[in-house]
């Protein structure tokens, strides 16, 4: 029996520099053409900026287009943007809504296979096939997380396991019981799989591999739910409205950045203010526009997310793609605090380099006057103090927050994507 390639799809992931701009041009035009023949959204969007299919000639005139923000999908709640019939629609997923109208994304049978595709190249990225055991630890719901990693699966050819989010003991049981090779989520969930295994004394056999999204995480993170859980973690990539987890790819295991899928997706990292290109190597917002899509394509979609194209060429892994780092934090989410600018991301880096403390935190910002202060709350083992916490974010950030160290178990948890950041006013 032949041994599975290290590429889902070599030709796509090893494609020339040539190879890829035509193709990129190609699904451009075919995506352009699509959206002015079949959305009245999309015709009065380009329109209002004084465009046409006509007017774009080549790869360089992507930057005439107009770009599309989450308040353009929340305007035309829920299907103003869609540019097939309805009746063509198998699926749809949505985001939380938690602060607005959600946005959703509906998906005909092409979508679904394209998104499957992508989630299939990750598998392999990651190490996994034909055969392997994977669970899913994200709900099978309005969410895509679940079914994302389930449509994957299934096109390669793995064997899931539909756990959904919660009953930790459960959990645990199924990795053991299953020999569980992947282990699918978000990464604070892994950590409060870590968390039952702690209080009960217990130990897993080799996972293997881990694949986790839809939050940022830092490498400290990653490295302490590598080596709790006996896996390698992957950083995937991808938000509800380029398709769900995986469209827009995930890092491989040479660590030099997220792998962009460019036969589905062209890629611009811009300046958040200006909206300009900025150099590569350069921190800006990431902005996708989907070549292959059907139901809700989108062009020129303006993330929010903050990163850094950190390669063009080949990777050590073989593959030609773009490679973008991962994401370092949102526009929205950058703290400023006493003068001093910062991610979430840096706290929690900041937090995992002490010695005792836990993966759960919280990150309080009380308002006054217009004055903002910061409490950073902090899971820890006997013997860490609040003391040394302070010094240690002080050299780190920059500034000195209040805060208290809690008991393991103490502070609130969440079986989903976690929340770390609380904002108040006093």
């Amino acid at each position: 029996m032949s041994t599975p390639s290290q590429y889902w799809n070599e030709p796509a992931e090893t494609m020339s520099v040539d190879e890829r701009a035509a193709l990129q041009w190609a699904g451009l035009r075919r995506t352009i053409d699509h959206v002015w023949s079949n959305s009245p959204f999309y015709r009065r969007h380009l329109e209002a900026a004084g465009v046409a299919p006509g007017d774009i000639r080549s790869l360089e005139d992507l930057r005439r287009l107009p770009f599309l923000t989450k308040d353009h999908f929340r305007a035309e709640y829920p299907l103003g943007m869609l540019c097939v019939p309805r009746e063509h629609l198998r699926e749809m997923h949505m985001s939380s809504g938690s602060t607005g109208t959600p946005v959703v994304m509906a998906y005909t049978d092409a979508d679904i296979d394209q998104w499957a595709e992508c989630m299939a190249r990750c598998y392999r990225m990651a190490g996994l096939r034909p055969g392997d055991t994977i669970q899913i630890t994200p709900t099978f719901g309005l969410f895509n997380g679940g079914f994302g990693f389930y449509h994957g699966a299934r096109k390669a050819g793995l064997f899931a396991i539909p756990a959904s989010s919660g009953n930790t003991v459960r959990q645990v049981m199924l990795m053991r019981d299953f020999a569980v090779r992947g282990l699918m989520g978000v990464v604070s969930y892994a950590a409060r799989i870590i968390e039952e295994l702690d209080a009960k004394g217990l130990a897993l056999p080799d996972l293997g591999i881990g694949i986790f999204g839809a939050e940022s995480f830092s490498d400290a993170m990653r490295r302490r739910v590598e080596q709790r859980l006996n896996l390698r973690a992957f950083d995937i990539y991808g938000m509800t409205e380029t398709g769900g987890v995986a469209t827009t790819g995930m890092d491989c295991g040479a660590r030099q950045g997220l792998h962009v899928w460019d036969d589905h997706y062209l890629t611009e990292v811009v300046d958040p203010v200006t909206g300009a290109p900025v150099p590569d190597g350069t921190l800006g917002e990431v902005v996708f526009t989907s070549l292959t899509r059907e139901a809700m394509p989108v062009l020129r979609y303006r993330t929010s997310d903050l990163t850094r194209v950190v390669g063009r060429g080949r990777c050590a892994c073989g593959r030609t793609t773009l490679r973008l780092d991962r994401i370092q934090g949102r526009c929205d989410d950058m703290l400023i605090v006493k003068g001093v600018n910062f991610f979430p991301k840096q706290v929690e880096q900041a937090l995992m380099e002490i010695p005792g403390v836990l993966p759960e935190y919280q990150i309080v910002i009380t308002e006054t006057d217009g004055v903002c202060d910061i409490r950073v709350n902090v899971e820890a083992e006997e013997g860490v103090t609040g003391f040394v916490v302070e010094k240690h974010l002080k050299e780190r950030l920059g500034f000195s927050p209040k805060g208290d160290v809690f008991k393991p178990g103490t502070l609130p948890r969440s079986e989903g994507k976690a929340r770390r950041v609380f904002r108040r006013t006093a």
